[in-house]
């Protein structure tokens, strides 16, 4: 056991990714990744229309969240956004991934802005006591 980190956000993905863009990514919650896949997973949006073959499943991924993983330490997290962004060029990633650590004081965020995942670290201030809150 070790020092965790709750992460709780997502990042959009304009616009959605293809099946053949992710289907082989180990992003991806379908096998092959399987077990394997790291702690950021693709949500896949299916949508069923009807052809003249008949119905077909159509899969697209519209955003970047987290895995389901009990006990997360984060400390790699910035470099697999990273992944993430640079394995689907052409798509823009929108939002953040919110951080709190098990200190109470251990608040940061990550985006992405121009292509690039960044962490951003909170700065706590305390009201000015002759001024009020």
């Amino acid at each position: 056991m070790g020092y965790t980190t709750h992460v709780t956000g997502e990042f959009a993905i304009e616009p959605p990714l293809t099946w053949n863009e992710f289907k082989d990514s180990p992003f991806s919650p379908f096998p092959p990744a399987g077990d394997d896949r790291i702690e950021l997973v693709l949500r896949v949006d299916e949508e069923t229309v009807e052809t003249d073959e008949g119905p077909l499943t159509r899969r697209t991924a519209s955003a970047l969240v987290m895995s389901e993983i009990d006990e997360y330490r984060a400390h790699g997290l910035l470099d697999v956004v990273q992944k993430a962004v640079d394995a689907f060029p052409g798509h823009t990633f929108t939002g953040r991934l919110d951080c709190e650590g098990e200190e109470n004081t251990d608040l940061w965020r990550v985006v992405v802005r121009d292509g690039r995942a960044l962490k951003v670290t909170a700065r706590i201030v305390w009201p000015d006591e002759d001024g009020g809150l």
